[in-house]
Order: C-alpha cells, then sequence, then structure tokens
C-alpha cells in the first residue's frame, strides 16, 4: 500500500512540475531508461541519445505500428519532449544529472515520423537482436 502511496504522491509532484506531458509519458521515459540498461552488461550512465534511441525501440517493441499515435497522446512528438521530461524527473528528484548531461543532448535525434512508423521493420524483414544506438556494441549482452 506505501508503494501505491509513494507512485501516487511522485506523480502529483511530476503534475505540479508540468502538466504537458501524461503520467504515462514518465513512466514511459522511465522503462525506456530501465529498458536500455538491460541492453547492457554493466549499469551505467545513458547518454540523451542512447535514450532517445532506446525510447524509439521499446515503443516499437510495445506499440507496433501504433508507436506514434500512443506516444503523442502522451504528449511525446519529438525527441526533445523526450529530454524535457527526463529533465523534470531530474528535478522531482527521481533521476541524477550527470556533470556533461543537457537538455540539447536529446534534440532532434531522430524524425519520429521516420522512426516509428516510415522505417518500422515490417514483418518478416530481418532484424537484429542488438540494439541500433550508439554503445550497444560494447554493451549488448547478446
Amino acid at each position: 500500500m506505501s508503494d501505491e502511496l509513494g507512485t501516487r504522491d511522485l506523480l502529483a509532484k511530476l503534475r505540479e512540475l508540468d502538466t504537458v506531458y501524461s503520467d504515462r509519458a514518465y513512466v514511459f521515459v522511465l522503462a525506456a531508461l530501465e529498458y536500455c540498461q538491460k541492453k547492457r552488461t554493466i549499469r551505467s550512465h545513458i547518454s540523451g541519445e542512447e535514450l532517445a534511441w532506446a525510447t524509439r525501440d521499446l515503443a516499437r517493441e510495445q506499440f507496433g505500428l501504433t508507436a506514434r499515435t500512443v506516444l503523442e497522446h502522451w504528449g511525446i512528438e519529438s525527441t526533445a519532449d523526450i529530454g524535457r521530461i527526463v529533465f523534470k524527473l531530474i528535478d522531482a528528484g527521481l533521476l541524477i544529472r550527470g556533470a556533461h548531461d543537457r537538455i540539447e543532448d536529446f534534440d532532434a535525434v531522430f524524425d519520429f515520423n521516420a522512426a516509428l512508423e516510415s522505417d518500422y521493420p515490417w514483418m518478416g524483414a530481418l532484424r537484429s537482436t542488438r540494439a541500433n544506438y550508439p554503445g550497444a556494441e560494447r554493451n549488448s549482452q547478446s
């Protein structure tokens, strides 16, 4: 019960800081952070670019062709939105900012339309099990 209350308190705190994004957007970005960490052999700092690509990969995996629609419904329309969410999570005390982390690290990492729709890996296409974001090859568990 205390976890449920704690989660409600955290979401309320985030809503005080920002009303642009859905609660689900914050939870999804945190899930993408964990998704990225699981691709590594050692937990370590994740750059803005890496998190943006991990968000794309998780969205494709979870929502398929509707990924862009789902993310836009939550207020995420660009990689810059992912950065704004991350920095709100930092402001709320849920994430820690690295010395070199900047919100600009999330700017224009990729085009949402291309990454979530036109470049979608259709069924039957050969897919790599390795993530496509920078650093994945050195940190991959495959």
